[in-house]
């Protein structure tokens, strides 16, 4: 919880409030508590006369209830989480944000606080995300929560039923919950069943209960029938959720990515890896509800990491994916492909063309073929002198002929070749890493 919840339960209000937060729980314990006595009591004990079938009633019954009330509870008490100092803006950059002059200005601060931290979601006016109450750079699909009064690592939602915010930490539980609680109410409907119809055949003795007994039995099987439709719905809309790695927040407002902008499908990375990413990689401990999703909370792989991996090796893992901070940071969509050269050359030659194709070499036995056509009037000079083109000698043609020559020759050789992205000009290379170097999160020097 926040500071300022905090300080609103210290007074009488608040503390009203805080009770009044805790009446929908209060009546689903309520409601479990006395299905369990319908159950338990009034169907299986005094109704049911084949004592072994009571057996493995109130058995499955009892297997199903524990794990319903495991799942709520964890949901209910597990807290929320809370975002280190390294996330949070000193005072005095506070007080230079807000009076900032223009959103440029603000824009410029934030991104220049937020160059060492993963973050690649932004506004709508490409700002670093920042949350004004908490004082923090919100990261990665966190939110602020008006009701707990802090912002929450990938926020769902807020539930009143469980009082607590559906989050990374908790979201396991959640689905699980409201599983399992499906499961409870279509197995004490389907058990309940025959007794209910006999409900309706009491001037045939069909019933062997008597007296609120019956009642008890009859609004048992209807209660559990209503809350079976409400959770088939919504148990199934959080499935849809996981299998897409969406959170409810995220399929109404789609996440804004620094590259790319709104994309709903963002971090969608298959439905197995999105399904493990929530219940992590050991399939044991998939139906228990104890903590086992992938990740930190603060940074999430992307689709980009996705199909970079698949492209790499024909085994797709989440820890394989690299660094999510450089998922998305890497690029810029106006940046032009410029100067092309071999990295590894002591005399840097650039080709006066504005069009060269970056590559690099991975590994010394991978092979880069690179296919450049010099100009008509050059390719015989060329054929002539094969020798000193693979020796990387200097020719006597055209300037143009023999760079692109030379670039195609160290690629081949498995040479690392490098693009010059700044501007719209070709620049030496030792210009290009010494006064344009790349900040972290990919923004230019400011």
């Amino acid at each position: 919880m926040g500071n300022d919840e905090h300080r609103r339960r210290k007074t009488p209000c608040g503390f009203c409030m805080a009770v009044f937060k805790w009446i929908p729980v209060l009546f689903i314990t309520a409601v479990i508590a006395w299905s369990y006595y319908a159950y338990v009591v009034e169907l299986c004990i005094r109704n049911t006369q084949n004592t072994i079938g009571m057996i493995f009633m109130l058995l499955f019954y009892h297997l199903f209830l524990t794990l319903f009330m495991w799942s709520y509870w964890r949901t209910i008490m597990t807290s929320v989480g809370r975002i280190p100092d390294q996330w949070r803006i000193p005072d005095e950059e506070v007080t230079r944000l807000f009076r900032a002059d223009s959103p440029d200005t603000q824009k410029r601060i934030l991104n220049n606080f937020a160059r060492d931290l993963p973050v690649t979601n932004r506004t709508m006016n490409g700002s670093v995300r920042f949350c004004e109450k908490c004082k923090i750079i919100k990261p990665d699909r966190a939110h602020h929560c008006s009701v707990c009064s802090c912002c929450v690592l990938k926020m769902d939602h807020h539930c009143p039923w469980v009082n607590n915010c559906v989050n990374f930490y908790n979201y396991k539980y959640f689905v699980l919950f409201l599983g399992y609680a499906l499961v409870y109410c279509l197995y004490v409907a389907f058990t309940s069943l025959h007794d209910f119809v006999d409900f309706w055949k009491v001037g045939a003795g069909q019933l062997n209960a008597s007296g609120m007994g019956r009642f008890h039995i009859l609004f048992l099987f209807f209660i559990a029938i209503m809350f079976a439709i409400s959770l088939v719905s919504l148990f199934g809309y959080h499935i849809y959720l996981v299998l897409m790695n969406r959170t409810t927040l995220e399929s109404f407002r789609a996440p804004i990515f620094r590259v790319g902008g709104p994309d709903k499908n963002g971090y969608n990375l298959g439905r197995y890896a999105n399904f493990c990413e929530v219940f992590g990689d050991d399939w044991q401990y998939w139906l228990l509800p104890v903590f086992s999703s992938r990740g930190s909370g603060y940074s999430y792989p992307t689709s980009s990491d996705q199909s970079r991996v698949s492209t790499a090796s024909p085994v797709q893992r989440y820890d394989a994916m690299g660094d999510t901070a450089t998922s998305r940071l890497d690029g810029n969509p106006t940046d032009k492909l410029i100067g092309a050269s071999p990295l590894d050359s002591t005399n840097h030659h650039h080709n006066p063309s504005p069009h060269q194709v970056r590559s690099t070499s991975a590994q010394p036995s991978q092979q880069l073929q690179l296919q450049v056509q010099p100009p008509p009037q050059f390719r015989d000079e060329l054929d002539e002198r094969p020798d000193q083109l693979a020796n990387g000698q200097s020719l006597n043609c055209s300037t143009a002929a023999v760079r692109s020559s030379q670039a195609a020759d160290g690629a081949a050789n498995g040479a690392a070749v490098y693009i010059d992205m700044i501007g719209d000009h070709p620049l030496a290379g030792t210009a290009l890493a010494k006064d344009y170097p790349r900040p972290p999160n990919g923004d230019l020097p400011v």
